[in-house]
């Protein structure tokens, strides 16, 4: 596959990387190359505001919701130079990357009109409500109950994992609007604000000392009629388009992480001596391999216009990422030694290559375990039949 950027699009590359260099130069140099979600929320906030007042934010958007209607190629660019200035992930990638876009291709004008200047101005950051206790990797499993009152629909259960919540204005929730159904029948797909009396959130202490993601607890939490996503009984259909839009667009700001933690194994294998290794350089290029094979599997994804259906490319992301980003924290830690085991303070959140293996143990299990993504790969991608369950 070959990516080619016309004339125009080295220009737009030279605007976008002056701008991306500029800020973190000085405005923002007190947060460059930060990784940790946790860390500096307050100035990541701003940043994230930075970034829309000078319409940065969600390039890929239309331009009348705030974006730059960027072609694919220019989101590309983006994705690069924003990496290669060392800009701070977002805070907000699951309202950019995956609330707005969802909003774009489900809402209705008035939704739009209502949720989407927040997202792109920086000022409204989103967290996701999908898995629950007995409902991880089986989204369609969940417990979490909708019911209309009126004007308004209240919802009870509890999310789990739910990464950023404590630092959140809106959640998009899966519910069971429908009494009695099953499966991904009946489920509808609900837009709440945070801070209200019903829904609280509680952190999840990570091994690492962070507290990333949380519990959330929804006790008779209630949303406006009309922030509904679809029609009531459509929320898996929703959200399959969100979870498109999850294996699509916002894969290149996932890679934009992978390419810093790898380079940064790559200057510690030169730093410390252990890039003459020929073994270790042999598996940092099976690494680099990877990641540009993960590059155009991306640009695969995206070529998909079936925002309700996840393709053969987006089956088979999520457990080559992950499972390439578990080899890579193992990497790093064969590449540091005994130096990878200590930490400065109480925690490992400001030592990046530690803390990227440690988080990278989660990445095999959380948004769907290997075993179930293979189950996936088997059943939607190949047809195979499922497994007869019956005593052994």
């Amino acid at each position: 596959m070959k990516l080619g950027f016309s004339p125009a699009d080295e220009a737009f590359r030279a605007e976008c990387a002056d701008w991306l260099q500029d800020q973190m130069a000085v405005p923002f140099a007190d947060i460059r190359g930060i990784a940790n979600l946790c860390d500096a929320i307050p100035r990541r906030k701003e940043w994230e505001q930075q970034l829309a007042a000078h319409r940065w934010s969600c390039i890929g958007w239309p331009e009348e919701w705030g974006g730059r209607g960027a072609t694919l190629a220019q989101q590309v660019i983006f994705a690069e130079e924003y990496a290669r200035a060392g800009a701070p992930n977002r805070i907000n990638h699951i309202g950019v990357e995956l609330a707005g876009p969802t909003i774009l291709a489900f809402g209705t004008q008035a939704q739009k009109a209502k949720y989407l200047p927040g997202i792109a101005g920086g000022t409204q950051i989103w967290c996701q409500g999908f898995s629950e206790p007995n409902a991880g990797s089986d989204l369609a499993n969940v417990r979490t109950r909708a019911r209309r009152d009126g004007e308004e629909w209240v919802v009870n259960g509890q999310k789990v994992w739910t990464s950023l919540a404590h630092y959140s204005d809106m959640i998009f929730v899966i519910a069971r609007s429908e009494e009695g159904s099953k499966g991904p029948k009946g489920l509808s797909f609900l837009l709440l604000d945070v801070d209200q009396p019903g829904i609280e959130v509680r952190p999840i202490r990570q091994m690492n000392g962070e507290a990333e993601f949380n519990e959330t607890f929804l006790t008779d939490a209630r949303c406006p009629a009309d922030a509904m996503l679809g029609a009531a009984g459509e929320g898996w259909k929703v959200a399959m388009g969100l979870l498109a839009f999850e294996r699509g667009v916002s894969t290149l700001g996932q890679q934009m992480q992978f390419r810093n933690e790898l380079d940064a194994v790559i200057a510690a294998a030169r730093a410390n001596g252990q890039a003459n290794d020929p073994v270790i350089r042999q598996r940092i290029a099976g690494a680099e391999i990877g990641l540009r094979l993960m590059r155009y599997g991306a640009l695969r994804m995206l070529s998909n216009t079936d925002l309700a259906k996840i393709d053969g490319a987006a089956l088979t992301y999520k457990i080559q990422w992950a499972t390439w980003r578990r080899d890579l924290g193992e990497l790093a830690m064969d590449v540091l030694g005994q130096a990878g085991e200590i930490a400065a303070g109480d925690h490992y959140a400001w030592a990046p290559l530690p803390n990227m293996y440690l988080f990278s143990r989660s990445d095999t299990i959380y948004g769907g375990t290997n075993q179930i993504q293979r189950n996936l790969i088997a059943e939607r991608g190949l047809g195979l039949p499922r497994e007869p369950r019956g005593d052994l």
